[in-house]
């Protein structure tokens, strides 16, 4: 049956199907499929209501946008159900990152800048601005998450908190232009002389600083260079950035996604210290 539905989604023959182990934080179905002239592609397949929504939202994105910095779209099957799959070009054997170099950040700042260039199309939603800035909120209304992490003491959040709401409190994040919203290893390869992002459920009308500023603490927690060595990003941005892990990184794991706090966690440990130093806040004093 599963070849059945990728072949509809192709449109050819497919010979064989693989189970893909990838770094995908979802518990989505991923396949390389071998097709009849040898070539193969990628597929992802819902497996509940919560990531069949997600690709959905993902094709509906491949309709909508193209460019160098997209995989190759090539099928689609829905069944109506939890099961729709997406077919896309297979990067299985692209460079993932890490390691970080300087030359490899800039390429992935450029092309955040480039995607921020292209034409707006119709349907393409905008920026939940209290679910990416409201970090540092959620933290002042429940701040022992955050405090059991031991990454500061009470007095320090006690004493920075004021500066920390005030900073996020006035980040551009509404914007005009496309941002991917999800930039970060896992999401983006270099395949020759093309920089790919995948995953482009969550993109989105915003800012782009806002895809600058949440790339780099990802990239930093990966042994890649400071952000300020990289790139110029506003400290009331910085302050979203890590207020965004700060309210997260300490809650109970994700449903089916048993890795995401782990990733949040190792986010705010570039985050924190990089806001610390755009707001010249206190230096972090440990639990």
């Amino acid at each position: 049956m599963q070849t059945e539905r990728l072949a509809r989604a192709i449109g050819g023959p497919v010979v064989r199907a693989t189970p893909f182990t990838g770094r995908g934080y979802t518990p989505a179905r991923r396949m390389i499929a071998e097709l009849a002239d040898g070539t193969t592609v990628f597929a992802k397949q819902g497996v509940n209501e919560y990531t069949a929504g997600e690709l959905r939202r993902e094709f509906a994105n491949y309709q909508r946008l193209q460019g160098f910095f997209m995989p190759v779209f090539v099928g689609w099957d829905d069944d109506g159900g939890v099961e729709p799959i997406l077919v896309l070009e297979d990067l299985s054997t692209a460079d993932w990152p890490p390691p970080w170099t300087v030359d490899r950040v800039v390429q992935v700042l450029d092309t955040i800048g480039v995607i921020a260039r292209q034409p707006v199309p119709g349907g393409v939603v905008e920026l939940e601005e209290e679910w990416v800035g409201g970090g540092w909120q959620a933290v002042a209304d429940d701040p022992e998450p955050f405090l059991s992490l031991g990454m500061c003491t009470d007095a320090w959040l006690d004493r920075t908190l004021p500066t920390l709401l005030d900073a996020s409190a006035g980040a551009r994040l509404k914007g005009d232009q496309l941002v991917h919203l999800d930039v970060r290893s896992d999401n983006l390869c270099f395949a020759g002389d093309r920089t790919v992002f995948v995953d482009w459920n969550h993109a989105c009308v915003a800012n782009p600083e806002v895809d600058r500023a949440f790339f780099l603490p990802s990239m930093v927690s990966e042994g890649g260079p400071p952000p300020e060595e990289v790139a110029t990003v506003s400290p009331e941005m910085v302050a979203v950035v890590a207020g965004f892990f700060a309210c997260r990184a300490a809650l109970p794991p994700v449903p089916g996604g048993p890795g995401v706090r782990g990733v949040q966690r190792a986010q705010l440990t570039a985050a924190l210290p990089w806001a610390v130093r755009a707001l010249g806040l206190p230096s972090l004093g440990g639990a």
